[in-house]
């Protein structure tokens, strides 16, 4: 089944541990952070979990459709995925409890001062999957 754990700038519940943005960050904390990241796609890879990450540009628009003839409509009063998105992980593994559990440890990946940041991750199955209901779902 696959999932993808969704790393977020915003928008999620109240942090656990309140942390400044990462363009604070000093160049090594950044480097830890980034290597965290890469080691953990690397256990995952050779697990045969790994399907895919990537972090995200804070660049970016909304485009829909203006009509048949018509220029595309960009922006709008709303919050936007650049804001919001940080990047994703998608994984395949046997059970919505190995998702989770993926997650709570990709959610220790070290801040400022090494300590972890306790981020919270949005864990989605695909289309198709399935996942438990309830208030820990």
């Amino acid at each position: 089944m696959k999932y993808l754990l969704l790393k977020h700038y915003r928008g999620g519940p109240a942090p656990a541990v309140e942390f400044p943005p990462m363009d604070q960050w000093t160049p090594g904390e950044v480097d830890a952070h980034v290597r965290f990241m890469r080691d953990f796609a690397a256990r995952l890879e050779e697990s045969g979990e790994f399907v895919d990450t990537q972090g995200l540009s804070p660049e970016g628009t909304f485009v829909r459709s203006g009509g048949a003839g018509r220029p595309p409509v960009t922006d709008g009063p709303f919050a936007e995925t650049k804001d919001l998105i940080a990047g994703w992980y998608v994984i395949d593994v046997d059970s919505w409890d190995r998702a989770v559990e993926l997650a709570a440890e990709l959610s220790a990946a070290p801040g400022p001062g090494g300590e972890p940041i306790h981020e919270w991750l949005e864990v989605r199955p695909f289309y198709g999957g399935s996942a438990p209901r309830g208030e820990d779902a």
